[in-house]
C-alpha cells in the first residue's frame, strides 16, 4: 500500500484527508503506540519536507511536559537540517501496522554524556495495514463469527465460522450439510463478531469457493469485505495486530 519508509500524502487538495479514517486522535491509543516503539526499541525514520532522512529510535516520552524523545548523534548531518526545519514526519512499523505522525518543533537536548531529538507529543497518528493481502488466522477463543442469510435461501440463518481475517477480507467454513454458495455471490448484511471487542457488519463479495481436505467436510469461502464502515476498520486493525502477537507468544511457549 505504501512504499516501506515513505510517508503517506495525508492531503489532498482542498485540505481534504483522504486516510481520516486511519486516524488516531485519542491520547489513550496513541501513548498505548508509542509505548510499544519504546519497549519494542522500534527503527523509525524522520524525514523533512525536502526529503531529508534519519533513522533513530524512540528514547522516552514525557507526558507532562507533552514531549518526546528521540535518540541522536549531535554529529549527524541529517539531524542538523531537521533542526534547522524544526518539523519531521515519523514513519514506523509495528509488524504489519505502518504507524505515522508528525514530530514538530524539534529541537537537540545535550546531556554531559548523550543528546536526544525533542519534538511535540504528536495529537494526531495515522495507523495503516502495511500489506492488505495481510492475514492471520483466527484464535479458536470466542468462536470468531460470520452470521448471515443464505443468499439463495433468505429464511435460512446461518452463523459460519471465520478461518482468517485481513483488513480486506476474511474466510469463512461453510459446512457440507448447507446448501452451497455459488463464486461472484454478494451477501448483503453480514455480522461480523470476531471477539467482543471487534464486532461490525459488511456485506460481502464472494470470489472462492474451495473444498477442504476432503469435500464432506465443507468448504472455504473467500470472501472480500464492502461496505465497512471507518470504526470497524480500524478495530479489525487492533485485532490483526493482537491475534499476531498473541500468536508469536504462543509459538515461544
Amino acid at each position: 500500500m505504501f512504499l516501506d519508509t515513505q510517508p503517506a500524502a495525508l492531503a489532498a487538495s482542498g485540505g481534504i484527508d483522504p486516510y481520516a479514517e486511519f486516524r488516531l486522535s485519542q491520547p489513550r491509543e496513541i501513548a498505548a503506540m508509542l509505548k510499544q516503539l519504546v519497549t519494542d526499541a522500534t527503527p523509525v525514520m524522520l524525514s523533512g519536507p525536502d526529503a531529508v532522512g534519519l533513522t533513530t529510535v524512540i528514547w522516552t516520552i514525557d507526558t507532562a511536559q507533552q514531549r518526546i524523545n528521540f535518540s541522536a548523534d549531535a554529529r549527524s548531518p541529517q539531524l542538523q537540517r531537521l533542526i534547522e526545519l524544526e518539523e519531521a514526519t515519523c514513519v514506523a512499523y509495528l509488524d504489519a501496522v505502518k504507524l505515522q505522525f508528525d514530530a514538530d518543533h524539534l529541537m537537540l537536548v545535550q546531556g554531559s554524556e548523550s543528546c536526544s531529538l525533542q519534538a511535540d507529543l504528536p495529537r494526531e497518528m495515522y495507523r495503516f495495514q502495511r500489506r492488505r493481502s495481510f492475514r492471520v488466522r483466527t484464535l479458536g477463543r470466542g468462536s470468531p463469527t460470520a452470521l448471515l442469510r443464505h443468499p439463495s435461501m433468505p429464511e435460512m440463518e446461518l452463523a459460519l465460522r471465520v478461518l482468517d481475517v485481513s483488513i480486506g477480507g476474511c474466510a469463512l467454513m461453510l459446512p457440507a450439510d448447507v446448501p452451497p454458495l455459488s463464486a461472484g455471490s454478494e451477501i448483503r448484511g453480514v455480522r461480523i463478531e470476531l471477539d467482543p471487542d471487534t464486532r461490525f457488519d459488511a456485506d460481502l463479495q464472494l470470489h472462492h469457493v474451495t473444498a477442504i481436505q476432503n469435500p464432506s467436510r465443507g468448504c472455504r469461502l473467500g470472501c472480500e469485505f464492502m461496505h465497512v464502515q471507518p470504526p470497524a476498520q480500524r478495530a479489525l486493525q487492533r485485532y490483526i495486530d493482537q491475534t499476531q502477537k498473541r500468536r508469536r507468544l504462543l509459538s515461544l511457549d
